[in-house]
């Protein structure tokens, strides 16, 4: 498995760096199970990143042409025109939230796959136990590393995307008011 995960596809410049040394050395010491925590990990920040970009750029140009629009109404009082409000509101609720549920479900599996990596550990160190016996510390180290590191990666990981989850959906709710609130008022 270790092969699947190998570095040797990047350039030589950076195969020899330090810190991808560190990395590479961390990840086979977790196991296999951490190489796929680490992809959930990737994964969720792409997606935080995109959310950020979404919210920084082009969610405001979003805003302002639907202000700009509602302001060009004559009317804004008949049902139809509230119609037309309530479905900008819901247009922007749906583009504002996108993703964040995706987000949220990659955050709780990190801990599942430490747990999982905290089993397979636990699993190596009595297959040693019971092929070399119970005395030999050396052998059982391995597999007790097996077992702490994904824990601890995953926890660290879900932490970590809690919090910028709760912030971008804290973001996300107060960019929805402004724009209701923004639509509400008058010319």
């Amino acid at each position: 498995m270790s092969s699947l995960f190998s570095l040797s596809w990047l350039p030589s410049s950076l195969q020899s760096s330090d810190w991808l040394m560190s990395l590479q050395s961390f990840m086979e010491q977790g196991g296999q199970v951490l190489w796929w925590l680490g992809v959930v990990v990737l994964l969720c920040w792409v997606l935080i990143i995109e959310r950020v970009l979404f919210l920084l750029f082009q969610y405001p140009k979003m805003r302002i042409d639907w202000i700009k629009q509602w302001h060009a109404r004559a009317e804004q009082h008949s049902w139809y025109a509230l119609s037309i409000r309530e479905s900008w509101i819901a247009q922007a609720h749906m583009a504002l939230y996108q993703n964040l549920n995706m987000i949220k479900v990659l955050v709780a599996i990190c801990p599942v796959l430490g747990l999982l990596g905290t089993v397979t550990g636990m699993i190596t160190v009595f297959d040693v136990m019971a092929n070399q016996g119970s005395s030999n510390p050396k052998l059982m180290a391995s597999g007790i590393s097996l077992a702490t590191l994904p824990t601890m990666a995953g926890m660290v990981a879900a932490l970590a995307g809690m919090f910028v989850h709760a912030r971008l959906a804290k973001a996300c709710q107060l960019r929805e008011i402004k724009l209701e609130k923004s639509l509400r008022s008058q010319r």
